[in-house]
């Protein structure tokens, strides 16, 4: 059996060196690195072959890549890399790597076409100046040929043990059982959805209610999948750290029905949790845990995965935050880059969206790089559009590039100051405080590259100083210029002038790229996984999250019904209470009558939801004033973590209160509250979102794309919030409670007909009806 390595993979493993590097940082993009592969191409003229398929054995071990170029009368193998600014700041480590490459390319097309020497040539593309260097040296097929089989050699026993994990991993998994006694109402029916998905190689979208275990109906039947349809990797993307945990939590429970399941499961967390030392960058000059990375990562490595895998007689592990934190320090290395080293050699990786989807995604990288054949989770996906809209999306504050440019040194504060005049030039004339324009002006962005480029050479020289502000506005400006180059229809380009009237001097600009359509974006990373299932209990309506999210056209859909019966929960319209903007001062006291009087009738734990945390305030004080007897619990901005699990506790089993909460935020989703931990919501809110220039510029772009500017903009967002607050109450068959949906709007059609299908609304709920009227 033969084992498939990429060339970059192989040299990766085998000729890395010395220290973690990233100063010569951040790199271009993949588009900004495809687009500077062509312009080479183009200039070297006829004759010149681009994009070369090579591939080679030695041994039970199967090489392949494509080399960027090669000029055939000159018999020139040429390797091109895109670049920002001074390559002479650029790592010693980073060019023996190249190196290596070039030359395995240069055995295996020597190899190829019979060639007894070639000349390699690495050709570093400045892709701001778009000036060449390029470095020469002449190699003769016999050389090539011994330095190919060394990194073989060096390769060959990790390659072994890859095989024999493999083997054992699909076997293993091929016999699998569901680790229930049997499947819950629904399971069955989103985990054949989902396995026929992986074998048709196509995407899923899968609205299935809250309750049912929709995490493991979607992991398991593609770890069923995984050998038949010779998947590499399991990517499982959450929106939230609790849809991470969730996932690690199903694989425990199908290790404990399977002991020796040789799963390796990594765990991705965010650079701010899992770095060390903050305070440093990330070079061998400033911290020791990236000073000679490189020489300590096989060690590091293999005791990473003999964690994950477990000895003859041990029970695997995951690669979870606190094991990668354990294995990096007693080597000596960065625990979060070897996070990233592990996913090469992880089964499943639990992550958040971001690690796929966003322009400079890892796993995506990783992906197409060494050409995996992959299948990608993605829960809660009704996240996802507003998710990749941030993704795609780069702001700039005037104010922060006024406090970059006093610490600047005096080239840089030049080319800053030819950049705030541009800005200014442009937008002296906007007198109101928020304003759209059809694109960014040539001269801002031309402003702008010289300033990255200035900033770019000062690193280089004062690499010591390459932390602060300075750099926080270099890495601003690049995602802007990033995004200015692939500018759309998708997105606009507004600007917001904050804490001054009409045309005052304001405190600060505030210019965006914003993306309102994240869909071509998001399709070419569906298009590079084999397949992808997207779930949720909201995804409705089904057209709504296939023009915004871009899923192909053969995307298959699935809704689940529920489990769930219309007797288990009571929904009751409220429509002599307004919720809008206007009325909601009027609305304070009348909905704290009417919590106070199910509370009466029920005593138990409820939440109420407000469309913000002024609104909140509002009815809690007017809830307090009338029932100060019943105990209530508030959520607060800017929550920190155990402050939320504080919160979350006080919905203990039995007991008695009100927790009122934000729509849309920390306890609106994802959380669980079976039983009588929970016995009833308040929506007091439709939902939508605030009318502002934004989002009306939004629906007028959303109006010209699908027709369905106001649903696209504010009605589809809104009901899906208020969907999924409601789900807190039911979780089990066993559950009984009550929702109130606090408006009269809720009466209309075109809202009915987006609440989910088992619900039994009844209209006939008042304050009147219940005794609580203006009055009482």
């Amino acid at each position: 059996m033969q084992y498939v390595v990429a060339v970059r993979a192989l040299c990766e493993f085998t000729a890395r060196r010395g220290s973690l590097d990233l100063r010569f940082t951040p790199s271009p993009t993949s588009e900004e690195g495809i687009a500077g592969h062509k312009s080479v191409g183009i200039r070297r003229g006829a004759g010149y072959e681009t994009e070369i398929t090579l591939k080679g054995t030695y041994r039970h071990l199967a090489v392949r890549g494509r080399a960027d170029g090669f000029d055939a009368a000159r018999l020139r193998l040429e390797e091109i890399k895109t670049h920002r600014g001074d390559l002479a700041r650029q790592p010693e480590n980073h060019r023996h790597l190249h190196w290596a490459q070039l030359k395995v390319y240069g055995w295996l097309l020597c190899e190829t076409r019979g060639l007894a020497a070639l000349t390699l040539a690495l050709v570093y593309l400045d892709i701001a100046t778009q000036r060449e260097t390029v470095i020469e040296q002449a190699a003769t097929a016999d050389e090539l040929r011994a330095f190919f089989e060394a990194q073989c050699d060096a390769f060959l026993a990790w390659a072994d043990q890859e095989l024999a994990h493999r083997k054992r991993r699909d076997a293993t998994l091929a016999a699998l059982a569901f680790p229930h006694a049997a499947f819950r109402p629904g399971q069955r029916e989103l985990a054949e959805s989902v396995y026929r998905a992986a074998a048709g190689g196509r995407c899923l979208t899968a609205q299935a209610p809250t309750g049912i275990g929709k995490t493991i109906a979607t992991v398991f039947p593609l770890l069923k999948a995984a050998p038949a349809q010779k998947l590499d990797k399991i990517f499982f993307l959450a929106a939230k750290s609790s849809g991470k945990q969730l996932a690690l939590d199903v694989l425990q429970r199908l290790r404990d029905g399977a002991p020796q399941l040789p799963l390796r499961v990594l765990e991705l967390t965010a650079r701010e949790k899992a770095c060390e030392h903050p305070d440093r960058a990330c070079h061998g000059e400033s911290c020791e845990l990236a000073r000679g990375f490189y020489d300590r990562l096989p060690e590091a490595r293999a005791a990473a995965l003999q964690a994950a895998s477990g000895g003859a007689w041990s029970a695997p592990g995951v690669m979870d935050r606190a094991t990668l934190r354990e294995v990096a320090l007693r080597h000596d290395i960065c625990p979060y880059y070897l996070g990233q080293e592990m996913a090469r050699w992880a089964d499943l990786v639990a992550a958040d969206y971001n690690y796929f989807f966003d322009a400079s995604a890892l796993l995506h990288a990783l992906t197409v790089a060494n050409d995996w054949r992959v299948a990608v989770l993605v829960d809660e996906a009704h996240n996802m559009i507003e998710r990749a809209r941030g993704m795609y999306s780069a702001e700039l504050h005037q104010s922060g590039l006024r406090a970059a440019r006093r610490t600047a040194p005096h080239a840089v504060a030049k080319k800053m100051d030819k950049l705030l005049r541009a800005w200014s030039a442009w937008l002296k004339p906007q007198e109101v405080a928020y304003q759209s324009y059809e694109n960014c002006p040539d001269n801002l962005l031309v402003a702008m590259q010289q300033v990255c480029a200035a900033m770019a050479d000062h690193f280089a020289e004062s690499p010591a100083e390459a932390d602060g502000a300075l750099q926080q506005a270099y890495f601003e400006l690049l995602q802007f210029m990033r995004l200015a180059e692939s500018f759309g229809a998708h997105s606009l380009v507004d600007a917001t002038r904050i804490g001054a009237q009409a045309r005052a001097r304001p405190l600060d600009t505030v210019v965006c790229i914003r993306n309102l359509i994240p869909a071509s974006f998001l399709a070419p990373r569906f298009g590079s996984a084999h397949t992808t299932t997207l779930f949720s209990a909201t995804l409705s309506p089904r057209q709504f999250y296939q023009d915004a999210l871009g899923l192909p056209a053969n995307t298959a859909w699935i809704d689940v019904a529920s489990p769930f019966s219309a007797e288990q929960l009571a929904v009751k319209v409220v429509r002599d209470i307004s919720t809008r903007f206007p009325d909601r001062q009027r609305s304070a006291a009348p909905i704290a009558r009417l919590i106070a009087a199910q509370y009466a009738r029920a005593p138990g734990n409820y939440l109420a939801f407000f469309s913000s945390y002024d609104y909140l305030q509002m009815v809690l004080e007017a809830f307090c004033l009338q029932s100060p007897e019943i105990p209530v619990w508030p959520q607060a901005r800017q929550m920190r973590e155990e402050e939320r699990q504080r919160f979350l506790a006080r919905f203990e089993p039995g007991g008695r209160g009100v927790g009122f909460s934000v729509l849309g935020g920390s306890f609106a989703e994802g959380i669980d509250l079976p039983g009588d931990r929970l016995v009833g919501a308040f929506i007091a809110t439709l939902g939508l979102p605030q009318v502002n220039p934004v989002n009306e510029e939004m629906m007028q772009r959303m109006e010209r794309a699908f027709g369905s500017g106001y649903d696209y903009t504010y009605l589809f967002p809104g009901i899906r919030k208020v969907v999924q607050a409601a789900g807190r109450v039911i979780r089990t068959r066993e559950d009984r409670g009550v929702v109130y949906l606090i408006d009269d709007r809720f009466d209309r059609t075109a809202v009915r007909r987006l609440l989910p299908a088992w619900w039994r609304v009844s209209s006939d709920a008042s304050l009147e009806g219940i005794g609580m009227g203006e009055g009482a």
